[in-house]
């Protein structure tokens, strides 16, 4: 028995089978500020919507030979397990997150909330100081080996950028702030999973006033004389002064928009760099696993091979990284008593055919290296399996070539060098989410939509 509970556009953010309840997504909950700031627009806490924990250890990350280091949620105990690794590395960590710090803080408060749609929005030379600062020209290959030597180290701060669409080498320094978000602001869990984030914000837009229509696929975007006015959907036609697109970019542009309402092209589409895809496997089990934390991170195979797999020589990996969300270590309400609720994430690149026995392959390579870890077999007590991967990404949401993550944050792909929010051809159409600024991730896709709210209210002289 499977049971949905559907969201905007028929898609499921949540599932429930077997007495299991699955997030679509992890349940890796980041970068708080930005949704308490959200909440708060409205006059309200996130505390009005959802719980939030604070999870200890943060996460569990498996080196080669089974070698297991809990990241521990506080700083001085951070500090003791980076100088247990590489003696000194505690100072220098001190210095590598104060830098990271200023660029969460100058990124978050004043980069990402700009629509970079001019060159002209960042002539204050003190945003000058700042981008220097930021160290956007800098890799992140180079700025963390300034401050680490060893390869844990190494791996553990290099990790996040996995997901942001290149190698370290070729990722900006910037997203060391990535690093201060993981490290200082800590990780945390919504209890419930992160469905309840959803669940709260359905419920403060219907508070303010908002209707939500569901199940509704929207078919087109009708414009004439350059202006949209309205949608079509399966269910009829709703007229709108302004549209904001926050599907998937290329879907909307391409198969909503008539051609001659096109700002891109496809040869445009095809030459963007993707974020990764993923790999991923719902599994209920019908007993517990002490071992595990609510985070694991499988480093046991090459981290470089595995990202140069992703982003150099699109392939299925060798030696994959992996990770295990075990969110029923947290939340005894996500599985029956006695049962563990584990999630299965593989990255991998986008655009790759995956057939069921590709699948499979990689799920015995990735329960081969869990079972060792735990010491048991967990195969045997799997008594509901669900695998999601490219195909799904594009039959659920329209995403560009199965991506899972949006378009990578590249230097070329960064600010005004990102598809425009705004149309330049329909003078009242809008986009946001994870292929317009400013980039992947719930979070930055939630900035995305505020970013737009504004610009709409500024050229609309819509009132709040």
């Amino acid at each position: 028995m499977l049971e949905k509970n559907e969201g905007p556009g028929g898609r499921a953010r949540v599932f429930r089978a077997a007495g299991f309840t699955f997030d679509m997504g992890p349940s890796w909950y980041w970068m708080p500020g930005v949704f308490e700031q959200y909440f708060a627009r409205f006059g309200k806490k996130v505390a009005d919507y959802y719980d939030l924990v604070r999870l200890d250890p943060s996460y569990q990350v498996i080196f080669p030979g089974d070698d297991a280091v809990n990241i521990p949620a506080g700083m001085a105990d951070i500090r003791r397990l980076f100088e247990s690794i590489e003696p000194g590395s505690a100072t220098q960590l001190d210095e590598f997150l104060r830098q990271a710090q200023y660029k969460y803080e100058v990124g978050i408060n004043k980069f990402v909330h700009m629509p970079g749609r001019s060159l002209l929005e960042f002539a204050d030379p003190r945003l000058l100081v700042d981008a220097v600062r930021l160290d956007v020209l800098q890799s992140m290959h180079k700025h963390v080996r300034r401050f680490f030597k060893h390869p844990k180290l190494l791996q553990l701060v290099e990790f996040p950028i996995l997901f942001l669409g290149a190698t370290s080498e070729n990722t900006p320094a910037l997203y060391s702030l990535m690093n201060y978000a993981d490290l200082a602001l800590g990780t945390w869990y919504p209890k419930g999973g992160m469905h309840k984030i959803v669940e709260g914000m359905v419920r403060l837009a219907q508070e303010q006033g908002v209707t939500l229509e569901y199940n509704q696929e929207v078919q087109e975007i009708r414009v004439e004389n350059g202006r949209a006015t309205g949608v079509q959907t399966a269910a009829g036609f709703h007229a709108a002064d302004v549209v904001i697109a926050g599907a998937d970019y290329h879907h909307a542009e391409q198969q909503l928009l008539r051609p001659e309402w096109r700002h891109y092209d496809e040869a445009y589409w095809n030459k963007r760099t993707m974020a990764p895809s993923s790999l991923l496997f719902y599994l209920g089990v019908n007993k517990r696993l002490p071992k595990l934390q609510h985070h694991n991170l499988f480093f046991d195979e090459d981290f470089e091979l595995h990202a140069h797999e992703i982003y150099e020589q699109p392939q299925w990996p060798s030696k994959p990284l992996f990770y295990v969300s075990a969110p029923s270590q947290t939340d005894a309400t996500v599985a029956p008593a006695g049962s563990e609720n584990l999630f299965l994430l593989m990255p991998v690149a986008p655009d790759l055919a995956d057939p069921e026995e590709t699948r499979e392959r990689y799920y015995h390579q990735m329960m081969d290296r869990l079972e060792r870890h735990v010491g048991e077999n967990i195969r045997d007590s799997v008594v509901f399996k669900r695998s999601y991967a490219h195909r799904d990404f594009v039959a659920d949401y329209h995403s560009y070539k199965g991506n899972a993550y949006g378009l990578a944050n590249t230097l070329r792909q960064t600010a005004i060098l990102k598809p425009t929010l705004k149309s330049k051809k329909v003078s009242n159409l809008y986009f946001t989410g994870q292929l317009t600024v400013p980039g992947p991730g719930v979070p930055p896709s939630l900035i995305s939509g505020q970013v737009v709210a504004k610009e709409v209210e500024k050229e609309n002289r819509i009132s709040n």
